[in-house]
């Protein structure tokens, strides 16, 4: 694109999202024309297997503010939002998800809030239309989360999200394994707030995330900015410890006076196998922390950047392949 400032960068990543993204380019596009500032809309492919790379470059080559960057393959949402951040050019920049769940109109109110002073805005799904066990699910997750770390997020599943550049380049640059980019920003940021946003259904397609994608990605947020989990298995080890030798002593002590016993034996082993699931647990839980410093350790790179396109780009490989 060419080089001109750029106040604000509207950062979409789509993974299989061929059923929705004409409903989207449809909706987003005449609802950036109430944006009162110059903007770039940034789509990112992150490895697709459907037509959706087809459907972004056929719209790059018809809108001048749209970027499609095609990742080489999937990375993930969040390492997908941060090859987004790397070419942004925006002094803003607001990510939201390709599901139209949330109105594309709702992007104006983030960019109020931002010019008003927040270097990072959250946002809070109004009546979420979501199943219930995904809506359970999330509030159960919030409130573990909010006891195990120092982030306050309402509503932490929902991208709708605005950063200032500066917390964009300490995200790029932080060269986290695996990003959780809602905890960054707030971490980050000096002046953060949240809005309340509206929500609707999926418009087409599926969710990505499944249970177990959710519950991974909650225990990754949990071990990644907390020691806490480590620490109370510290605790517990010296309790179950105390316990078992105050136990010890007991069964000494009545062996001394009464004999040996062979009653009671069930509830020993009873009591054996929950101290051994308790000490598989930790150890379970303590795997998890050298396999995040394992991630890090290797360096490997958070997204690969295949190609970037632009109208003026897909016009020029177009007369390149057919002159």
């Amino acid at each position: 694109m060419p080089q001109q400032d750029v106040k604000l960068s509207i950062i979409i990543p789509v993974y299989n999202e061929e059923l929705v993204l004409p409903m989207l380019f449809q909706e987003l596009f005449p609802a950036l024309t109430d944006l009162p500032c110059s903007y770039e809309v940034i789509f990112i492919d992150d490895g697709s297997h459907d037509r959706t790379k087809e459907l972004l470059l056929g719209e790059a080559s018809r809108q001048d503010k749209m970027v499609a960057v095609i990742l080489g393959t999937n990375f993930g949402q969040h390492q997908a939002i941060v090859a987004g951040f790397s070419v942004a050019r925006g002094d803003y920049v607001i990510t939201i998800d390709a599901d139209l769940q949330t109105p594309p109109q709702e992007i104006l109110k983030i960019y109020n809030e931002m010019e008003n002073g927040y270097d990072y805005v959250g946002s809070i799904r109004n009546e979420r239309k979501d199943q219930l066990w995904r809506r359970a699910f999330s509030k159960l997750n919030n409130k573990i989360r909010e006891r195990i770390t120092n982030i306050h997020l309402t509503d932490q599943g929902c991208m709708l999200r605005g950063y200032h550049r500066r917390i964009t380049e300490l995200i790029v640059a932080s060269q986290e394994a695996a990003p959780y980019l809602p905890a960054l920003g707030y971490n980050f940021s000096s002046r953060p707030t949240e809005i309340v946003v509206e929500h609707q259904e999926r418009q087409a397609g599926i969710s990505k995330y499944s249970l177990y994608k959710l519950f991974r990605l909650n225990f990754d947020i949990m071990t990644a900015y907390s020691l806490l989990p480590l620490q109370f298995f510290s605790m517990l080890g010296m309790a179950v410890a105390t316990i078992s030798a105050g136990f010890f002593i007991l069964l000494a002590v009545r062996r001394l006076f009464h004999g040996p016993e062979a009653e009671g034996v069930f509830t020993l082993f009873a009591l054996v196998f929950f101290f051994m699931g308790i000490c598989l647990f930790g150890l379970g839980l303590l795997g998890e922390y050298v396999g995040r410093i394992y991630a890090e350790v290797r360096k490997r790179p958070r997204y690969a950047i295949q190609t970037v396109f632009t109208k003026h780009k897909v016009a020029s490989e177009a007369q390149h392949e057919h002159p």
